[in-house]
């Protein structure tokens, strides 16, 4: 009977959703203990990013949810302390990189979580461009992210996936961020450890353009599962991008696969398409990469209407669902190797 209380307690916790992230105490992972004795319910929290009034909000919704479940004749709550990184339980972690600016990493990102969450999977960002955070943008994320000393919750979109990014954090979003790399590599580890994710399916990371500190921060701090290289077909971008490619693969760091982005534009009035910068590479740098080509990616008006709005949500092409496909492949040939 106790044992089939504590289910139904358990389930009924699924209710109480934190403030702020507005994910349940189940879904953030803070359900550190459920005791039951007779019809005494002793619920224990993690008070983990939670200020003292939260605390009391959270307690009266415990409450009020466990006393409903059939048999209950008293709930109490307690809170201990934890550590973000100690409640953070994350399925797989990817990074998005490139060894140049300007080729589409955090529209891939953006493109990835957004598939992920339509798929019914609970997702992150973690936008380690500390100097040239977009994310926040393309979302149309404008709110503060809160907390206590003991940590801090991610800011929400509008479809559910948690962002934690430096523009989230200034006091205007064109604020200049002017740092050298150590301090950069500080907050990318803060960003991991600090921040309370919770149970994630995916958290996707939108690394700077490079190989230097930022890079080097996330492929040592962060368990990546594996990173995706962004390029576009012009010569040079393609000679950078290698470095990066070269730099995982120093690293012991999986290239789940390449994307080209921005490999040509279908001209409205005929429908042919234009290759804007030259002819694709796709091909090439996949064989180079030694990974799979993962998509190509278009150029399309109405992706940097979209990012401009902070409606990025609401794309949708057969492209970036063909390039979430072959993500989702080459995860699973990962996992079965």
């Amino acid at each position: 009977m106790s044992v089939d209380m504590k289910n139904q307690v358990r389930e009924a916790l699924e209710q109480v959703l934190v403030p702020e992230v507005m994910r349940s105490v189940v879904q953030m992972n803070l359900v550190r203990d459920v005791e039951v004795a007779g019809g005494a319910v002793k619920v224990t929290l993690a008070s983990t990013a939670m200020a003292g009034e939260i605390q009391n909000t959270v307690r009266e919704m415990v409450m009020a949810v466990v006393g409903k479940v059939p048999g209950v004749t008293g709930t109490t709550v307690d809170f201990v302390e934890a550590k973000p990184k100690e409640i953070n339980q994350i399925g797989k972690v990817i990074a998005v990189m490139s060894g140049k600016g300007g080729v589409g990493k955090s529209l891939v990102t953006g493109l990835l979580a957004i598939f992920l969450a339509r798929s019914g999977k609970s997702v992150g960002i973690l936008d380690a461009d500390v100097t040239g955070s977009s994310i926040p943008k393309m979302f149309g994320l404008k709110i503060h992210p809160r907390g206590s000393e003991s940590g801090i919750v991610p800011v929400l979109s509008r479809s559910g996936i948690e962002t934690m990014a430096m523009n989230v954090l200034l006091d205007n979003e064109d604020d200049a961020v002017i740092w050298r790399g150590p301090l950069m590599s500080k907050v990318i580890t803060q960003f991991w450890e600090e921040v309370l994710w919770g149970k994630l399916d995916y958290l996707v990371v939108d690394l700077p353009p490079g190989t230097g500190d930022a890079a080097l921060t996330v492929m040592q701090t962060i368990p990546l599962t594996g990173v995706i290289e962004v390029f576009t077909p012009q010569d040079l971008t393609e000679m950078i991008v290698m470095k990066a490619v070269k730099m995982a693969q120093k690293m012991n760091v999986h290239v789940l696969g390449v994307v080209e982005n921005m490999s040509y534009l279908v001209l409205p009035d005929s429908g042919k398409k234009m290759e804007v910068f030259g002819p694709s590479k796709a091909g090439k740098m996949a064989e180079a990469a030694g990974a799979p080509l993962l998509g190509v990616l278009p150029i399309e008006p109405e992706v940097a209407r979209l990012c401009d709005a902070g409606d990025i949500e609401k794309y949708d092409s057969d492209a970036a669902a063909e390039l979430f496909k072959n993500i989702i492949a080459a995860l699973n040939d990962k996992d079965a190797k």
